[in-house]
């Protein structure tokens, strides 16, 4: 039978008792005992517990958030690209790295989050007076990043603003040192001494700043003198060919040179040195010919005398008439100009090879015959 009949004591079992309530009683905050609370009722009844129970008002809800404020205040994380800057009552304590950290809760401390790996960028453009009175406009452009958070926050009012007054202040300073052609053509060397100036004078300042790169990215003169600069340039620029082409020719031609005199100073040594033994030779046999004249002189003079005749009809050919007096000049066959006509000699021609065929002197006295020659 249903226990909630109407009219019916009993609970259907038999007994005097009372229907029994399938449902749970209700709670006091107006839920029910199990059921569908799950999880959630669990914690609440936890937290409940925690904080005295059932009741209680707003103060416990203030504990609540109370304690999540605490937990929330106390831990601190730090990104990668930041560095976290405590302050204590407002005072710098310490300088925290990436990563998850703790700290005492405000006011006792407070993090101040500084970007300090992103590189930061200045550039401008200014006209700067060179050393040698010139006009240069010149751009450039500054990278820097955070290095010391504590000096960037607290060591100078306005770490940016410094950076970009000094670095104006370099760049003229470097250029003002340097002459026209320097700023205009060599500003690799320039760049590299007004980055070392720079980060020096941010030191002192104490910005805290790291300049990572400074270029000077362009130099040029006024509108107004362009041309006149690009005559210059175009003059410069010939005059660096000319000289390039000059040394060229220098390299190819000396050598040369150099070998042509060793050529010549070889051949001069040579000639030299045949001369003198030449000339040796020469000096010794007309000593040993002079010694044989000295101890015979007739018979020297003879010999002499047929040795030159000798050589001299050696190389011609003549045909003497029967009276002596008759000589036809008949030259050797070859040379240069190969055989030559035999043309007849003059009367003076013919006296003179006589005479040269007579050494002896011209006498008075008749020619002795030919038996008297024999004898």
């Amino acid at each position: 039978m249903a226990w909630n009949i109407p009219g019916k004591k009993s609970n259907g079992n038999g007994s005097g008792q009372p229907p029994k309530n399938p449902w749970p009683p209700p709670r006091r905050d107006g839920g029910r005992r199990g059921g569908g609370g799950g999880a959630f009722d669990g914690i609440a009844d936890t937290l409940r517990n925690l904080f005295g129970g059932g009741g209680g008002g707003p103060l416990r809800w203030i504990a609540v958030l109370l304690v999540v404020w605490l937990v929330f205040n106390v831990f601190v994380l730090i990104g990668e690209q930041q560095r976290g800057v405590v302050l204590r009552f407002g005072q710098y304590a310490r300088t925290m790295q990436p990563g998850p950290h703790f700290k005492l809760p405000w006011p006792l401390e407070r993090v101040i989050k500084v970007d300090a790996t992103s590189v930061r960028t200045f550039s401008n453009t200014v006209p700067v007076l060179t050393r040698d009175e010139n006009i240069v406009i010149v751009s450039f452009n500054v990278q820097y990043r955070v290095g010391d958070p504590e000096q960037f926050l607290f060591g100078t009012r306005d770490a940016d603003e410094v950076l970009q007054q000094t670095a104006l202040s370099t760049v003229r300073e470097q250029i003002g040192r340097s002459t026209l052609d320097t700023a205009l053509n060599a500003r690799g060397p320039l760049s590299v001494a007004a980055k070392t100036a720079l980060q020096a004078s941010l030191e002192a300042y104490r910005t805290g700043l790291v300049v990572t790169e400074l270029n000077l990215q362009d130099a040029r003169p006024p509108e107004e003198v362009k041309p006149a600069f690009d005559d210059v340039n175009s003059a410069q620029q010939t005059n660096e060919r000319l000289v390039n082409e000059a040394r060229a020719y220098a390299a190819k031609i000396v050598p040369e040179a150099r070998g042509a005199a060793a050529r010549a100073r070889t051949t001069a040594d040579g000639y030299k040195a045949a001369s003198v033994a030449r000339a040796t030779g020469d000096a010794t046999r007309f000593n040993l010919l002079l010694d044989a004249y000295r101890n015979a002189p007739d018979v020297t003079r003879k010999r002499l005398w047929l040795e030159t005749v000798e050589d001299v009809l050696a190389e011609n050919r003549k045909v003497v008439g029967g009276d002596g007096r008759q000589l036809i000049y008949v030259p050797m066959q070859g040379g240069q100009g190969g055989a030559m006509p035999s043309p007849m000699l003059t009367p003076e021609v013919m006296g003179a090879v006589q005479a040269t065929e007579d050494p002896a002197p011209a006498r008075n006295t008749p020619r002795p015959t030919r038996d008297g020659a024999r004898r």
